[in-house]
């Protein structure tokens, strides 16, 4: 019998995907009819792709734009709800079609239905994106 993993746990392993820039393993995590909500997108840059294969297309290009190379701070939180983890985490990195550093701060809302990731809400400064990648779009 396998142990069901908490919501902190399976947003832990998200990010342990990430991490690895593993897009396609993070998109795996994922129900198929996943929701994820960007609200401070800037204009030209989604801020809700629904579906599983629509987040990945979203994702797949990430690691070859922006290079993490820390994570200096990473807190998950329990809530009162079992299938609800938030994270407050950054990173740092840069960014690799114009050698800009990216830094950026997130907070992160994570809902789980049977051990798969169906609402994901991230909160992040789109100034801050913006700069980065040198006032253009992505």
């Amino acid at each position: 019998m396998m142990t069901k993993l908490s919501a902190v746990e399976l947003l832990e392993r998200s990010f342990d995907r990430f991490k690895a820039k593993d897009m396609r393993g993070w998109a795996d995590l994922c129900a198929p009819d996943v929701v994820a909500e960007f609200p401070f997108a800037p204009a030209g840059l989604p801020n809700r792709i629904e579906g599983r294969d629509a987040l990945y297309d979203y994702l797949k290009g990430y690691p070859d734009v922006i290079d993490i190379t820390a994570m200096p701070t990473m807190h998950i939180f329990a809530t009162d709800d079992p299938n609800v983890a938030v994270a407050e985490w950054s990173v740092s990195g840069k960014v690799l079609t114009n050698g800009n550093p990216y830094e950026m701060s997130y907070a992160t809302f994570a809902t789980y239905r049977d051990g798969e990731l169906v609402l994901y809400r991230e909160y992040w400064n789109p100034m801050a994106f913006l700069t980065a990648m040198g006032g253009g779009s992505f």
